[in-house]
């Protein structure tokens, strides 16, 4: 057993992060890497001639006593605030309060900013798309699309990404994990961002959609925290998103406007859609997240979870803790 382990986090979501450093504040050497430019995962927000827009995860909330702590961290480090938008209901019978009292939170300036608090002190490497897994030895190599092999071997790998992905990472490897991780059902989400010049006169700043091809509606620029012009958000449902995943953008975009304006909308000075392709689970994996002591691999996620921030936050940290008991016990 190696006495100073080296783990890889594949996945710079909240997941990942949160693995990553209860791994790093254990004392053992931790790399994440991710495929896109930032962190964050599915907490994006999407910027372009002074717009700015969450096109990702909308908000998140917390129950759990360990988050509500996590959050009140963030709130005094400024990454996040909370958010009382004028919140309204729409379906067949007509437009209704939402008439709740749960609380909402967001990243400030932008719903990337409590992930990228998490990754402050921690080695993240961007633009690394892991492709394979090979054993070697009692340690792990791993493959990646735009530099071949890494020349580093790793005692073990946490894979903190939607289940789809895992499960062809894992299937030559792991089997059992590869059958797990097969369990989870992910939907996808067409999401389009609007940009307008002036603020629109709506009497709601965000809604839950129950009738057509939305399902919720926001205006990105009344979050706190927000500079630029009036900017707005529109998510598709998983129905209508799932029959229309393969459609090209333009035709995506021109359907999720003209619900934006039946429901009291204006046309957009501009637009930019981005598609979620696993965005929605349907059916979580009991447990969590899940660890193989025995072949050193580990699953985190909000698919694990309940699909929400707080339950990415909750698995990344759940499966960090097992990972250094483990380790622990062995050294015993």
């Amino acid at each position: 057993m190696n006495p100073n382990p080296r783990y890889l986090v594949i996945g710079a979501g909240l997941a990942g992060l949160s693995a990553a450093r209860i791994l790093r504040e254990a004392g053992f050497s931790v790399t994440v890497v991710d495929k896109s430019r930032g962190v964050g995962g599915r907490m994006s927000t999407r910027r372009s001639d002074g717009w700015v827009c969450d096109h990702g995860a909308q908000y998140f909330t917390a129950r759990d006593a360990g988050f509500r702590a996590e959050v009140a961290r963030w709130q005094k480090a400024g990454a996040a605030a909370l958010w009382s938008p004028r919140l309204v209901v729409m379906d067949s019978e007509g437009v209704r309060a939402a008439g709740e009292r749960t609380e909402r939170f967001v990243g400030v300036p932008r719903m990337t900013a409590p992930a990228r608090l998490l990754a402050e002190g921690l080695p993240v490497r961007s633009g690394v798309t892991v492709t394979g897994l090979r054993r070697e030895g009692a340690g792990w190599r791993v493959v990646c699309a735009e530099q071949g092999e890494l020349d580093e071997t790793f005692d073990g790998v946490v894979l903190a990404v939607p289940a789809p992905q895992a499960v062809p990472l894992l299937a030559p490897v792991s089997p059992k994990l590869a059958t797990a991780a097969s369990r989870a059902r992910m939907e996808g989400c067409w999401s389009v961002m609007l940009r307008f010049d002036q603020a629109l006169g709506l009497p709601f700043d965000a809604a839950f959609v129950n009738d057509g091809p939305l399902r919720w509606v926001a205006r990105n620029s009344g979050k706190p925290g927000r500079e630029g012009q009036e900017s707005w958000l529109l998510h598709a449902s998983a129905a209508w998103s799932e029959a229309n995943l393969e459609a090209d953008a333009d035709t995506v975009a021109q359907a999720l406007i003209d619900a934006f304006i039946a429901l009291g909308g204006e046309l957009p000075q501009s637009w930019s859609a981005h598609r979620w392709r696993y965005a929605i689970t349907e059916s979580a994996v009991d447990g969590g997240c899940l660890w193989c002591p025995e072949q050193g691999l580990g699953l985190c996620g909000d698919w694990l979870n309940g699909g929400r921030v707080e339950g990415a936050w909750l698995s990344g940290r759940a499966l960090g803790r097992e990972m250094v008991r483990s380790f622990q016990a062995l050294a015993r």
